[in-house]
């Protein structure tokens, strides 16, 4: 049996690279929660398997250390002391990039400096797309196996009959307005491009938080611009808490298409859900959305908006929608071999840099 020490273990992306029908003969330990219930916004903690003397006080417990994600927040020297540890007990690194450019970040520099350390040390890299590998090759010098995203949503949900809707909704959902979001420029053109298809609307999602100025994401100026937006015709704003898993589940199924408005970025677990939902998807092209998994892309990074990239998209999703052509959709039975796939290739890869 190996034993992983993931970072995180509770991400449901790390959650379903375990077999599900039988034993894989890997055990992911679960992550520490800290005794003193310190949280950042969100409710999240950052890993406590990456401060410096976890991997001291706990090497017998695991075999292989596996870094995804978590490390936002982690200076790079203090980076550089979790990879001595882990040397000088001979625990072998993997590292998953799942971002060559970190979302929360308004600057590259801290996360490139993170990037730095982990690619010098990792024994395997893993990623999710070939660009993403071929950019990591052209950067670095190293070789990283391409995987693909498991699943995000259950049997159930997988397998759930959509409802017919009366009206192409383009979804945007601006959560919080994290560092690579800019909603409004592609609002505004979305906002133009429903008004000209008749049976369309735009609906805008924003969590309340931006408007609470207790909140570490007051964002007074945008959320006003925001609500500006939704009075222009058929536009609908949104202004709620955080969704459940369920109430998210529900608010993408609503959608005909889903459009993420993030200036940039690297891969997408939001596009995975919607893949398994069968809602659409229009991804910027600054990452690798557009091979990850089936989807529109447009023009936006952040030099650049090509708006009539994105009335394009729009427009194909809804001549796709008008004939009743469903939306590309993930299948239960092909997600499952897909897992038990994913399953044995992360056997493989702790067992070669175990040798």
């Amino acid at each position: 049996m190996i034993r992983v020490a993931s970072v995180p273990a509770s991400h449901v992306y790390v959650r379903h690279l375990a077999d599900p029908a039988r034993d894989d003969g890997v055990i992911r330990l679960a992550d520490p929660e800290p005794a003193d219930g310190r949280t950042v916004p969100g409710g999240w903690w950052p890993p406590l398997m990456l401060e410096p003397g976890w991997v001291s006080s706990h090497h017998d417990d695991f075999d292989v250390f596996h870094i995804h994600f978590g490390f936002d927040a982690i200076a790079p020297d203090r980076l550089c002391e979790v990879v001595d540890e882990l040397k000088a007990y001979r625990k072998p690194l993997v590292y998953t990039v799942h971002d060559l450019r970190n979302p929360h970040h308004r600057e590259p520099h801290d996360h490139v400096r993170q990037q730095d350390v982990l690619l010098a040390a990792a024994d395997h890299l893993v990623t999710l797309s070939a660009g993403a590998a071929a950019e990591i090759a052209q950067r670095w010098g190293r070789r990283a196996q391409v995987l693909p995203h498991p699943h995000v949503l259950d049997r159930d949900h997988v397998q759930a009959r959509r409802r017919k809707a009366d009206r192409f909704t383009v979804g945007v959902h601006v959560k919080s307005l994290r560092a690579n979001m800019d909603p409004l420029p592609v609002i505004d053109e979305l906002a133009a491009a429903v008004s000209t298809l008749g049976d369309a609307e735009l609906q805008i999602n924003v969590h309340d938080e931006i408007f609470d100025p207790a909140s570490h994401w007051f964002a007074p100026d945008a959320g006003a611009a925001i609500l500006e937006q939704g009075r222009r015709a058929a536009v609908r704003t949104e202004v709620h808490p955080y969704f459940t898993d369920a109430q998210l589940w529900t608010y993408l199924s609503s959608l005909s298409v889903s459009v993420l408005p993030y200036r940039f970025g690297t891969h997408s677990g939001w596009l995975e859900a919607c893949y398994d939902l069968g809602t659409a998807v229009i991804a910027p092209d600054c990452g690798y959305c557009g091979q990850q998994r089936p989807c529109r892309t447009f023009g936006f990074n952040e030099q650049s908006f090509d708006r009539a990239s994105l009335r394009s998209a729009v427009e194909g999703a809804y001549a796709q929608w008008k004939t009743g052509t469903p939306a590309p959709r993930a299948c239960w039975p092909d997600r499952m071999t897909e897992r038990a796939m994913l399953a044995r290739t992360h056997r493989t890869i702790y067992r070669s840099v175990l040798r």
